[in-house]
């Protein structure tokens, strides 16, 4: 089969792009925060950080008792895109590109006449990011006959690693591993199996294909299993499930009106995001964490809506209005989507379809935020703070 795919993986990239720009911060331990406070958590963690036990999830306080000498430095996520961009044109000049997988990982196919240089192939990407980028920026790059064991690949050898998968490694080069590292498998996934009796990546390419399917409930199963065997299976088209903002509010937004502002803000984020893919929300989720407490969640359908005018009316009959408690986190979600269904025939909801239409079209042409409520400049920019790891942020919207 030999190496069809090379995988990118950047190491540490948030903490990385920090180390890379500021001299002061390299060979230190650095984690990267949301917000300014001892009650975040860590978002990035640099290797140093690591070797002390801060990972991604360590709250702050614990993350300084663990590292001494720990320096805290609030995200910066547009400064994490614009350099994401900068190593897409960097490793385009060795490869095309087949997807961009998230912010810090992308795929590349090979040709016929690529594979047998796979490994210089790999090394001229490497070199390409540290020349053409930053030569702090850390890249573990991952090959094999198929897209999943490609990446599994890099999950071998980090930070800085070169991994070539063939079918003759498999599939002893893969015991090492745990479980978790296997692109597919999660903690809950990871219990199931344990309950089947699979504890070790070695005893799951051993187990018999029903078990796998059993495992992750048919079809899945079985890619599972031809996948760890390095069959080059054509991808599973995914849809769009939903749109969704989240803000961890630092301590002077934490009051319950400013935090309903804050919900607000994100809302018409996510409205925004979600009318530029050409869809509309049939549902509308709310969830609050607060300081102390039970969580607050609420829920309610919808006629098939893009108005965001439409949408902070919903978002104001759910939220909690005797609720007194500080705020900590905010999260809004727009779900049950379906394909753009054109303006609505009721005058109301036409006003309210056009209004979105005209503040959208006045953002595109002189950026984003030109045109916004009044009231959401009490609350400045949120929802800019969460880079998802399978998403890249669009600042447009």
């Amino acid at each position: 089969m030999g190496v069809r795919y090379l995988f990118l993986d950047m190491n540490a990239y948030f903490a990385s792009v920090e180390q890379q720009d500021d001299k002061t911060l390299r060979g230190k331990p650095v984690c990267v925060v949301p917000v300014e406070a001892e009650t975040t958590v860590c978002i990035a963690a640099s290797y140093e950080a690591r070797r002390c036990g801060v990972k991604t999830g360590t709250p702050v306080y614990e993350a300084r008792a663990r590292c001494p000498g720990l320096r805290v430095v609030r995200a910066r996520p547009r400064r994490y895109v614009e350099v994401h961009q900068q190593i897409l044109r960097a490793v385009e000049s060795v490869l095309p590109i087949e997807e961009v997988r998230s912010i810090d990982e992308m795929r590349f196919r090979l040709l016929k006449n690529e594979r047998p240089h796979a490994r210089e192939l790999a090394l001229a990407l490497k070199e390409a990011i540290r020349t053409r980028v930053g030569e702090h920026l850390l890249a573990s790059v991952g090959g094999g006959p198929n897209r999943f064991l490609a990446k599994v690949a890099t999950e071998i050898e980090k930070p800085d690693g070169l991994v070539l998968i063939t079918e003759e490694d498999l599939p002893e080069i893969l015991w090492t591993l745990k479980l978790t590292d296997l692109y597919g498998i999660g903690r809950r996934m990871e219990r199931r199996l344990n309950r089947l009796g699979v504890f070790t990546v070695r005893q799951l390419t051993e187990a018999p294909l029903e078990l796998l399917r059993k495992a992750w409930g048919g079809v899945l199963g079985e890619r599972m299993y031809r996948n760890l065997r390095g069959e080059d299976l054509p991808e599973v088209e995914t849809h769009r499930r939903s749109f969704a903002h989240s803000h961890v509010l630092s301590p002077e937004l934490r009051a319950p009106e400013k935090a309903r502002l804050v919900a607000v803000r994100l809302l018409v984020k996510a409205a925004a995001r979600m009318r530029k893919a050409g869809y509309a929300a049939g549902s509308l989720y709310l969830h609050l964490r607060f300081l102390e407490g039970e969580d607050y969640a609420a829920f309610t359908h919808l006629a098939p809506t893009f108005a965001t005018r439409t949408l902070v009316f919903a978002l104001r009959r759910l939220w909690p209005e005797r609720e007194r408690r500080p705020v900590l986190k905010a999260s809004v979600t727009l779900g049950h989507l379906v394909a753009y269904p054109g303006l609505s025939l009721f005058s109301t909801e036409r006003k309210n379809q056009l209004l979105a239409h005209a503040l959208d079209q006045i953002n595109a042409r002189f950026g984003p935020d030109t045109v916004r409520p009044a009231t959401l400049d009490l609350v400045g920019e949120v929802g800019e703070y969460r880079i998802a790891f399978d998403k890249i942020p669009d600042f447009s919207v």
